[in-house]
């Protein structure tokens, strides 16, 4: 009995550490939104120290601060990371077998975020090297807001019934739309597309692109919480589900301010990122808790 409860208490205060984590990533993301938005990216001209301190106190400005806090947030990222990696390897025998390799992957991860940070710097904000920085970072929301709702399902009651397959392919469309349609947004906002669409009227693919995909996983997103209200699943699942939607509608909401204002209103442009990772950890939570389930 010691040991089952033992078991269950440490799988939870892994699954807590993975949620506080999605939120430090979250963060991370609209901080490096912000970054972006006040052209701050080379405001620290070198990696990993800035103007070669750890704290560039005579030289802080707000867009320096930016990219050093940005540069923090990342490092305890890393440094969390490799606590749960460590916990999960030093207690494996009392945790599932899957999380040594989901935690190693998330370490991994971690470390491809920071190289792409230094050679976002280094290589003066390439494109798609920004675009790749972006994607990293949401992966790693996705796996810790998955591996979370994994550990915490299992100390739930499965639900009597199955778990329906159409709305697991309509959650999985949903996750894989929103990526690409936060992928398609990284290019766009990396080469700065939607201003030259609306000053210019050139780059204006990569803003109907992300239109598009937008449409497709709104609509994947709805039908999926329509089927969700369903008898059958999982109480949390349904309400991430409606959750979902009440982001996405955040989302556009958000999206249609910014171009009505132009894209002139940079806390606009960092609260879409922001919902758009909100949207990537809530999805990702909803089909892990079902398929935990499954």
């Amino acid at each position: 009995m010691d040991t089952r409860w033992s078991e269950a208490l440490l799988s939870t205060r892994l699954a807590q550490l993975c949620s506080h984590l999605v939120v430090a990533l979250v963060a991370l993301v609209g901080i490096g939104g912000a970054t972006r938005v006040m052209e701050a990216g080379l405001a620290c001209p070198d990696w990993p120290l800035c103007y070669g301190s750890l704290l560039p106190g005579g030289r802080m400005n707000m867009q320096v601060f930016l990219e050093w806090f940005h540069r923090l947030d990342a490092f305890v990222v890393g440094v969390a990371l490799l606590v749960l990696c460590s916990i999960s390897i030093w207690q494996r025998r009392q945790l599932p077998r899957w999380l040594p390799w989901l935690s190693g992957a998330a370490l991994l991860l971690v470390m491809v975020q920071g190289g792409l940070g230094a050679l976002t710097v280094l290589a003066l904000l390439p494109s798609a090297v920004v675009t790749a920085h972006l994607a990293t970072a949401l992966l790693l929301v996705a796996l810790l807001s998955a591996t979370s709702q994994q550990l915490l399902g299992l100390q739930a009651p499965a639900p009597t019934s199955g778990s329906p397959r159409l709305w697991m392919v309509l959650a999985a469309i949903s996750l894989i739309a929103v990526l690409g349609q936060c992928l398609v947004g990284g290019l766009m906002a990396s080469q700065w597309a939607a201003k030259d669409c609306l000053s210019a009227g050139i780059g204006c693919q990569w803003l109907n692109a992300h239109r598009h995909l937008g449409s497709i996983a709104a609509g994947a997103v709805g039908v999926q919480a329509v089927l969700a209200l369903q008898r059958g699943l999982h109480p949390v699942v349904r309400a991430l589900s409606v959750s979902a939607v009440v982001l996405v509608l955040l989302q556009l909401g958000l999206g249609l301010s910014s171009w009505h204002w132009q894209l002139q209103a940079p806390l606009l442009t960092v609260a879409h990122q922001v919902v758009a990772s909100l949207l990537v950890a809530v999805l990702a939570a909803g089909l892990s808790r079902e398929v935990a389930h499954g």
